[in-house]
């Protein structure tokens, strides 16, 4: 009888000490001082001047507060990294030391918290690291590396604001474009979607007009409550009656305005919703859209003579399904299984959160020209050992935990630094050089 071979230990492959010290120090930097979407002037300074440290050739201003680095390391593809600029106007109730206390302008004038509560931050603390790394191991590998850090991803539009100011012309055009997001699954833990991974949205603001009057006679007014409320319970039957039970659809009705404070006696003019729809595919998208239009369209003419004017739909924000490329994926993910072990790669379930990665890649062809980009896209655990075994209390399954836990964009969204860096920057370090070496022409 042969006698088997122990079982194989893995662990995640070792970050150089000033890789991960530089990281964390970034990491900390961004989360205590976060900006919102296109105002990200202190965050991308600190990120290009992390990555001039590394060795990169970087320019700033790219479509914005956009900054594309460049490590030029002799002939073969050119792989694109990127992470995102962006924090939330949310007030951060995590305790830690280096808790956000920034309050920002909004667009309308008010002051509003900010803080990092979907982790842009350790995603470019953790893709720098990774620019650092590849550039002290260049004898390991040949090609181009080309590391973005994207302003305003949060209102789905800065994407299309680099592509749109030359990302693709003025710097190196990828074959690959690879990008990671932390999500509360074990600190440690990489995951990977077959076929679709987040979902596509549309989200529209719709303006519906009344006959405003005193709430003493309403049956002199036109009332744009009633007809706001009557399109509210409407939409709901998008996804119950009008789409299929294998179908995901999701349609939000986001915010609801109308009147002002004190008003209770006056029927307002006007009122306006806020409406977001999302589906793994454009078609989808598509349908659910031309759907909140009719029924709108169907809630407003029940409004009393004479008529009031007609509603106005106006798309605030687009994506596209970020759908990764099946071969991207399968190379990432055998690099993953490779670097810290199969058990520590997952199988992600898709999401209906949406985001604008999907246009370095073909769904983004009409804004770059260059067919054939192959996007990989994974998921990076960033819940700490602790917080894991205690989150839903005793006897919590990891379904129970995952439920319990701070999700992205809540105020308690707080990843573990050293883990959710390491595995990060070891992760996409590996994903790059699974690109590099990926066989022309695969499918």
């Amino acid at each position: 009888m042969t006698p088997q071979a122990p079982p194989r230990v893995f662990q995640t492959p070792p970050v150089p000490p000033g890789v991960l010290a530089g990281a964390a120090e970034l990491y900390v930097a961004l989360h205590r001082d976060p900006e919102l979407s296109g105002a990200e002037e202190r965050t991308a300074a600190r990120f290009a001047a992390a990555l001039r440290t590394a060795g990169l050739d970087v320019t700033t201003g790219v479509g914005g507060h956009g900054v594309v680095g460049v490590l030029r390391n002799g002939p073969g593809p050119v792989v694109l990294i990127r992470a995102e600029l962006d924090a939330l106007p949310v007030r951060e109730d995590t305790g830690l030391p280096y808790a956000s206390t920034v309050t920002a302008t909004a667009r309308d004038g008010t002051p509003v918290p900010v803080m990092h509560a979907c982790g842009h931050d350790a995603h470019l603390a953790a893709l720098s690291g990774a620019a650092a790394a590849l550039a002290g191991s260049a004898d390991g590998w040949r090609g181009t590396l080309v590391a973005v850090g994207q302003p305003a991803e949060e209102t789905l539009s800065g994407a299309a604001a680099m592509l749109a100011d030359g990302l693709y012309t003025r710097f190196p055009a990828p074959s690959y474009a690879l990008a990671q997001h932390v999500v509360p699954l074990p600190a440690g833990m990489v995951a990977h979607a077959d076929g679709p991974l987040l979902a596509g949205s549309v989200t529209l603001e719709v303006l519906l007009h009344g006959r405003g009057g005193h709430a003493a006679a309403p049956q002199l007014a036109a009332d744009p409550v009633i007809t706001a409320a009557a399109v509210v319970m409407r939409l709901q039957t998008v996804v119950s009656r009008e789409t299929g039970p294998g179908e995901p659809l999701v349609v939000t009705v986001g915010s609801v305005r109308a009147g002002t404070p004190g008003g209770g006696n006056v029927i307002a003019d006007t009122a306006t919703l806020e409406v977001t729809v999302r589906s793994f595919t454009d078609t989808g998208l598509e349908r659910a859209v031309a759907a909140v239009r009719r029924i709108v369209r169907a809630e407003a003419a029940a409004a009393p003579e004479p008529a009031p004017p007609d509603p106005v739909v106006r798309v605030l924000s687009r994506s596209r399904p970020t759908v990764p490329d099946p071969a991207a994926t399968g190379a990432v993910r055998r690099a993953h299984e490779a670097a810290f072990g199969a058990h520590r790669v997952a199988r992600w379930q898709p999401s209906m959160a949406t985001e604008d990665f999907a246009l370095y890649g073909d769904a983004g062809l009409g804004l770059h020209g260059v067919p054939g980009v192959r996007t990989g896209y994974w998921m990076l655990g960033g819940t700490g050992p602790r917080q894991w075994a205690a989150a839903g209390g005793p006897g919590a399954d990891a379904a129970g935990r995952l439920a319990a836990l701070p999700a992205n964009h809540s105020p308690l969204f707080a990843p573990h630094p050293r883990l959710t860096l390491e595995t990060g920057i070891a992760a996409m370090a590996a994903a790059v050089r699974a690109a590099l070496t990926m066989p022309a022409g695969v499918a």
